[in-house]
């Protein structure tokens, strides 16, 4: 484990609990904070410097949750020393970053996975199969606000940080690239980071997706609601009792018969489901999953892959954001 700060201590959390992982050793220069660790988890051997992770052989795979600066060229000493790689998000800074470590996980055969853990969230699961099965119909929209107040980052915007959860979803659910983005945004801490912003993507087909994403809301609130033409479904990871609820309320319409330009519409106000789903924590599920993908040799959920798309959106969005709102086309976008 390398990093142990804010995330890092709930990933040796799990990776210590699970029957599928080893906590083999732990790594950060604070000697506070590794010390810290260790009396917690004595079995695993303190490490300061990196490089000694990589070339030891008893450890088969590693978890970066450091700044993301440092993410890259983390996570290719790993792949180059034939570790396996599961980084925490956002991946990486720069879209061709994430293509190489890519390029390179498969060249030396090696599982590289970004900590995407919202995917492996049992209401998130069932949304999946509800979309995927037809369920919902032809998905329409995506609407989703993840806003609290902080915690402010200082090397990457509130899109990096929180917008980033929501992209990897809807990337689950869709299975297509997006097509074009606009991002509205302000920084208000005068670090010119933007602390509140507004994403919108177009999917295509008729398919978009809103993002608000806000460090400084007096209220934590994360809605995310997917609308199809059959039916509709929101998604709220603070209500424990009821995380999901699949709506069968719409909007029909027929072309009026008297009329070529009239459209009749008719409201459909139905059951409301809210399915039962399993008490499994996302993180430990995540971590038995990267087990199972190094064990295999089969692709993540959240693969390297997914990361690119993801840090692709994110990156076209920052551009737009310094653009003051263009529109940035996604099939043109290399940067």
């Amino acid at each position: 484990m390398i990093g142990l700060g804010y995330w890092g201590p709930n990933l040796v959390r799990n990776v210590a609990a699970s029957p599928h992982t080893e906590l083999a050793a732990i790594c950060d220069r604070d000697p506070e904070r590794l010390a810290t660790l260790g009396r917690q988890y004595p079995a695993a051997r303190q490490v300061k410097e990196v490089g000694e992770l990589f070339t030891s052989d008893d450890i088969d795979g590693v978890c970066i949750a450091t700044p993301v600066s440092t993410h890259y060229p983390l996570a290719k000493q790993a792949l180059e020393h034939g570790k396996h790689v599961l980084v925490e998000k956002p991946f990486v800074q720069r879209v061709d970053q994430a293509e190489e470590l890519v390029a390179l996980a498969r060249e030396r055969g090696r599982v590289l996975m970004v900590d995407h853990v919202f995917l492996f969230a049992p209401a998130v699961q069932r949304l999946a199969r509800a979309v995927n099965e037809g369920e919902l119909g032809d998905l329409q929209y995506v609407d989703s606000v993840r806003i609290n107040l902080g915690l402010v980052q200082q090397d990457v915007n509130v899109l990096w940080d929180l917008a980033v959860h929501d992209l990897s979803i809807i990337d689950y659910l869709v299975g297509r690239n997006a097509k074009s983005v606009v991002a509205f945004g302000e920084a208000h801490q005068g670090h010119g980071l933007a602390d509140v912003a507004y994403l919108h993507v177009d999917y295509g087909d008729g398919l978009i997706a809103s993002v608000h994403a806000n460090w400084l809301s007096p209220v934590k609130v994360r809605h995310f609601i997917v609308g199809g033409t059959k039916k509709s479904a929101l998604y709220n990871e603070l209500n424990a009792a009821e995380r999901l609820k699949i709506y069968d309320y719409g909007v029909d319409t027929t072309r009026d018969p008297e009329s070529k330009r009239r459209i009749m519409i008719a409201y459909r106000t139905g059951d409301v489901l809210a399915p039962k789903l399993e008490p499994i924590e996302p993180l430990r599920a995540m971590i038995e999953h990267f087990a199972a993908c190094c064990r295999d040799g089969t692709t993540p959920l959240s693969s390297g892959e997914q990361g690119v798309r993801v840090v692709r959106v994110l990156a076209a969005a920052e551009e737009s954001l310094a653009k003051g709102g263009a529109p940035i086309d996604l099939e043109a976008y290399t940067a």
